[in-house]
Order: C-alpha cells, then sequence, then structure tokens
C-alpha cells in the first residue's frame, strides 16, 4: 500500500469517527500570532508544545530552512496576509540548530535532478531566463544570522503594519530549548 492510500483509508476512518471534532477552531489566532518555521520533521510537536501553541493558536508558515529570501515571496505574502485578514498581530520567526540548509549550496541538488532525468538545457534555459539557481537553492551559514536577516526583511516591509513586533529565535531540536536572538522592543 502507499503511503497516499495508507493516508487516505486512515482519513476516511477519521471523518467518520468523527475525530475532527477535536480540533474545532475559527481560521484567526488565538494568541495572534504568526510564525515562519522550518519544515523540519522534527519541529511537527516539538515547536508548539516548545511554545505552548495549541490547535488554532497561531497562523505557521514552514519552509526549507525558515529563510525569508525575497520580500515578495509567497512567505511573505502569507505573512502579510495573516497581520491584515486574519487577525494575526505578531510575528516569530524560529529557526533551528542543525538545520538541512546550514552550508547548503545548489551543487549536490543540481547533480541529483540532473542524475534523474532532468535535461542539462532546463539549467541553460533557466539561466537565460534569468534564474540564478545558485542563489535560489542556497541556505546559509549561521542559522541565527539568517533568522536576523529574515526579521529585518520582515521589519522593513513597505506593508508591514506599523508597530508590529517581529521577533527571531531559534530552537534546539533535541530539547525545545528557544535562544531568542532578535526580540522586538
Amino acid at each position: 500500500m502507499s503511503v497516499i492510500d495508507s493516508i487516505l483509508e486512515h482519513n476516511k476512518k477519521f471523518v467518520e469517527e468523527r475525530g475532527f471534532e477535536a480540533y474545532e477552531t475559527t481560521k484567526f489566532p488565538d494568541k495572534k500570532l504568526v510564525i515562519l518555521t522550518c519544515m523540519d520533521t522534527r519541529l511537527i510537536e516539538l515547536l508548539p508544545k516548545a511554545m505552548n501553541i495549541s490547535n488554532g493558536d497561531a497562523k505557521v508558515v514552514k519552509n526549507a530552512g525558515a529563510i525569508l529570501t525575497d520580500p515578495f515571496d509567497s512567505v511573505m505574502r502569507s505573512i502579510i496576509v495573516a497581520l491584515y485578514e486574519l487577525q494575526a498581530d505578531e510575528v516569530a520567526v524560529v529557526g533551528h540548530y542543525g538545520c538541512g540548509m546550514t552550508g547548503m549550496n545548489a551543487t549536490p541538488v543540481v547533480e541529483k535532478a540532473l542524475d534523474q532525468g532532468m535535461e542539462k538545457s532546463t539549467l541553460e534555459s533557466l539561466e537565460y531566463a534569468g534564474v540564478d539557481v545558485e542563489k535560489w537553492l542556497k541556505g546559509f551559514d549561521d542559522v541565527e544570522v539568517s533568522v536576523k536577516n529574515s526579521v529585518d526583511l520582515i521589519r522593513r516591509h513597505p506593508f508591514l503594519p506599523k508597530g508590529t513586533p517581529v521577533h527571531g529565535l531559534v530552537i534546539s531540536p533535541e530539547t525545545g530549548e528557544l535562544t531568542v536572538v532578535d526580540k522586538a522592543e
């Protein structure tokens, strides 16, 4: 059985047994917080527990490395929508130690893509179109610096509501300990 078949089988039972009732809430975050964090599997349950966040408390945006690379990408759009339309009024960027984006560069990903069938001409087309694959796939050298950079991009965004607190934290995926790297006044 494939993973998706297993998920669908479980989902059918979950709905029939009304398992969803324990998770009923509104689309508005009770703690009025939007969190940008990493997609690391270790954080799925640890981060909410370490931050005392329950279902319905926060809007959570995830990507590889909790990196905001472009002030007008989908991550920033999600943060802006949460602040203006979904009643969030505070932002926390939460990176983590031991992140897979630490030291990441494009070479291994490009090599694997080519090994799995991507044509070299695709890379040439992307380059011709102005896509900097090296920059697009680049990680960071220091998670605390990366979090501070993302916090800075958010704070300087022209759409950020005036006075919105934006914080930067790093979590230990082993213990759940939060380190504050940039706390709004």
